[in-house]
């Protein structure tokens, strides 16, 4: 239904799926939607299709669509990013008013969001970056939502898009998340740690699969029991469906058809690359980004391969093929716990860098419906923050703590396992390495800092006394306290 008198309390410019999904979603939920997309035949064809699952107004320029709009105006962008959202920011801009609202949906970099902000603000407007996790399937049926900006703005967009998000225990799972760019930085690691998640559980899937010699059917409804315990989650979910589909055109197992090279659109790249800049090891995050880069590496690999790279020695499974699947889920558990862990890491250190002052308990009370990474751990994630919102680290609650004593030497079984099986298992394998070196007493960053010193003075700190020292290693090797 259509009313080209009646004004929006919303608009979504932008409606290929993810768009298009989000302004049914809006329009069912009682919001009369504004709807706009650079080629008219787009809008026509939402109107036609699902015209009367609600109120839409449509329109064919930028000035109908924002003299459609309620005061202060709000329009969501949900096209493709880089030039193309800046394109519609400005023209956007350029039509509102004064206190109006331009909301990013994209997957925009966050530092893009911070100077977006900036420049939306200096025209006397508001702009928010808000993070959409669920996919098509979310957009349209209720994702989990990440919005920045003004405090202001969440005043009155709050209502509309508690309006269509998911709800869990009756809390919408969306949340003012901080100023400027927190939405999509959140978003961002958000994204990161469903890389560090996908990637673990396929090295699972390929441990039991070329480890204990299960077909996928079979792994299926192991996955499909996992899903009723610990490891409860979307992704667990849905990896058991993947696995049991049969190839429609040859009756094969659908995941020996598929292709093995992953791709990505940037947001684990870009966790990866901004864990980097803070100094904050997610070590699982970036070798679930480095596992899909390698997976794409066709011509090296099939080099590799060709050239028979020598494997050593290979052993078979010398393990009850029950116990091992045993062990491969609690090994599982561990490593998506420690990409949890990383995550909020570097969001605690993010928020730190830019004043964003964002509350790890949100984010654990609205990721648990709607997005990729929900999962039942989440509940226990909030517990742990209410307990205490100054942890070190995640996995040093006394729950998890309790939960990764039963873990642990499981883990390590896997991990041998996996090599001495020839199996790359990278995530399980360094997220056990920054596991050991978080516990170990002394790491070898000593000796580095001994090689640091000798080829370029770097200096270094003891362990007995105050103070920066240097050794005279060109001359008498005498110490020297530099401060």
């Amino acid at each position: 239904m259509t009313d080209k008198n009646e004004l929006a309390q919303i608009g979504v410019v932008g409606l290929a799926v993810m768009g298009s999904n989000l302004a049914r979603n809006f329009a069912r939920n009682g919001n009369t939607v504004a709807v706009y997309n650079r080629s008219p035949e787009k809008t026509h064809a939402l109107i036609e299709a699902h015209g009367e699952e609600g109120n839409f107004v449509p329109s064919e320029t930028i000035e109908d669509f924002v003299a459609s709009l309620e005061r202060p105006r709000k329009a969501i962008i949900m096209v493709k990013a880089g030039k193309a959202t800046d394109a519609v920011i400005d023209q956007l801009a350029e039509a509102m008013d004064e206190g109006d609202v331009i909301i990013d949906g994209g997957n925009a970099l966050f530092t893009d969001t911070i100077r977006r902000e900036k420049d939306v603000a200096a025209r006397g407007k508001h702009f928010v970056g808000a993070g959409i996790s669920g996919g098509e399937e979310g957009a349209l049926n209720g994702p989990a939502i990440m919005p920045g900006g003004p405090k202001e703005s969440w005043e009155t967009l709050g209502p509309i898009l508690e309006s269509i998000a998911a709800n869990v225990d009756g809390t919408p799972c969306v949340t003012h998340i901080g100023p400027d760019g927190a939405g999509h930085f959140v978003k961002m690691v958000h994204n990161g740690i469903e890389y560090a998640d996908m990637q673990v559980i396929g090295e699972a899937y390929q441990l039991l699969r070329y480890g204990a010699g299960m077909e996928p059917a079979e792994i299926a409804e192991v996955f499909r029991e996992w899903n009723s315990g610990d490891l409860d989650s979307y992704l667990i979910e849905i990896t058991a469906e993947v696995l049991a589909q049969k190839d429609p055109e040859t009756g094969a197992p659908l995941v020996d058809v598929i292709v093995d090279a992953a791709g990505q659109k940037g947001t684990g790249r870009w966790t990866a690359i901004n864990g980097l800049e803070l100094g904050v090891p997610i070590t699982g995050i970036a070798e679930s980004v480095f596992a899909r880069a390698l997976s794409s590496s066709t011509a090296q690999r099939s080099a590799a391969q060709e050239g028979q790279l020598p494997a050593g020695t290979i052993q078979e499974l010398d393990v009850d093929k029950a116990e091992f699947i045993e062990d491969v889920r609690r090994a599982l558990y561990a490593a998506k716990l420690i990409a949890y862990s990383q995550g909020f890491d570097e969001i605690k250190a993010g928020s730190e860098e830019f004043g964003w002052d964002v509350d790890p308990r949100d984010l654990a009370t609205i990721w648990r419906g709607g997005c990729i990474i929900r999962a039942k751990f989440l509940d226990r994630i909030r517990a742990a923050y209410d307990n205490n919102a100054d942890l070190p680290a995640l996995i040093l609650d006394p729950y998890f703590e309790g939960e990764l004593e039963d873990l642990i030497d499981p883990w390590r079984r896997v991990v041998v396992a996996a090599t001495q099986l020839g199996l790359p298992a990278p995530v399980f394998a360094s997220s056990l390495s920054y596991y050991d070196s978080l516990r170990a007493e002394r790491l070898p960053a000593a000796l580095i800092q001994g090689q640091r010193d000798f080829f370029g003075a770097h200096t270094f700190k003891r362990t007995d006394k105050p103070g920066t020292f240097h050794i005279e290693w060109s001359g008498n090797r005498s110490l020297t306290q530099t401060d």
